[in-house]
């Protein structure tokens, strides 16, 4: 398939099975390990196919695109410094494109809410978000916690007239992908129902999923690291992230097959620690 990477395969023994994620804001069920891999890969390898035509070839032909925003967004490096055009930009390789206005709105309060990342950034220390404490993400911690100022960025984002937040939220998550969530509408609709009394926000819930599937989340994060040798792979909250994702919007399944249809999943992947018999 055009655009399909070089095979790659991981060999890892199956005689110590990775665990099930357990992720409430992603359904009522366990994701299998080998599911939550396949799909991943799906969303990171998957193509689909579009008619396109132009001026040289006026009759259209067939091609294969990106069936999701891993080549557009996460596969991209970061920029440097203060926020800049190109930080747009790479937002809309995941969410769209946006119109002049919403552009310019977005990259306005770019400058805005930049100060409060960087207060964020310095208190993580280095951390990730399944790193930090958790009173980072408890009202009773604040002010000055690394939730009260995601908080306050969804916000301020949120009520200025013509910013689409998911766009400030995927730009920050670019810059700081280990500390940084990103979320739109799906993921944020996913995530309300499991706030608890005391949570700063949204991120507590992504919080203790991390937490809580800490060995699994080190697993994927390996296998997929491992399939993506010389890529710029996922961060285990991106991860999370696009499993969120993809089971909020209906497109796990979809993603899945794709993964599965992989040279790298045909090439008979040894699944990292999958338990046997759940594999392809």
């Amino acid at each position: 398939m055009p655009g399909t990477a070089r095979v790659r395969t991981v060999e890892v023994p199956v005689t110590d099975p990775a665990p099930d994620l357990v992720l409430p804001s992603a359904g009522p069920d366990p994701l299998p390990f080998d599911t939550a891999l396949a799909a991943v890969l799906g969303y990171v390898r998957g193509r689909r196919p579009l008619w396109f035509r132009s001026p040289s070839q006026p009759d259209g032909r067939w091609v294969h695109v990106p069936a999701f925003g891993y080549e557009r967004f996460d596969r991209l490096p970061p920029d440097d410094g203060p926020p800049g055009d190109h930080d747009v930009l790479i937002a809309e390789g995941l969410h769209g494109r946006l119109d002049r206005a919403g552009w310019t709105a977005v990259r306005t309060v770019l400058d805005e809410v930049w100060p409060l990342a960087d207060s964020a950034v310095v208190r993580a220390a280095g951390r990730g978000l399944e790193e930090l404490p958790e009173d980072e993400f408890s009202v009773l911690a604040e002010p000055g916690t690394v939730g009260a100022a995601l908080r306050e960025i969804w916000t301020l984002a949120a009520e200025t007239p013509g910013v689409r937040p998911q766009f400030v939220a995927a730009v920050l998550h670019h810059r700081h992908p280990r500390l940084i969530p990103s979320a739109d509408a799906t993921t944020r609709r996913q995530l309300w129902p499991h706030l608890r009394e005391g949570d700063s926000g949204l991120a507590a819930v992504v919080h203790r999923e991390l937490r809580a599937n800490a060995d699994a989340f080190t697993a994927l994060e390996r296998a997929v690291g491992d399939l993506l040798a010389g890529a710029r792979a996922p961060s285990r909250l991106r991860l999370h992230d696009m499993l969120l994702w993809l089971a909020g919007s209906l497109r796990l399944p979809a993603a899945v097959a794709l993964g599965r249809a992989t040279g790298e999943w045909d090439g008979s992947v040894s699944l990292a620690g999958a338990s046997p018999g759940r594999g392809r």
